[in-house]
């Protein structure tokens, strides 16, 4: 859902292995990556929120490094 979305660059889903996972979505523009966040906000609300011990929480900001 969130590849296809539009302005998409990358999507990191990262675990931690000591009971937090976190993810990362890259997108070219901030109007694109608000509306993901919703679109994802959406589907857990929907589909996933019994599975997950916290309500996930959202944290933008803007890339200031890459390699």
């Amino acid at each position: 859902m969130i590849s296809e979305h539009k302005g998409f660059v990358a999507y990191y889903w990262v675990d931690t292995e000591e009971g937090v996972m976190f993810s990362t979505s890259v997108f070219e523009d901030q109007a694109d990556e608000e509306d993901s966040n919703r679109l994802a906000a959406d589907f857990v609300k929907a589909n996933l929120a019994e599975l997950l011990p916290n309500p996930p929480t959202i944290t933008a900001g803007h890339v200031v490094a890459q390699h």
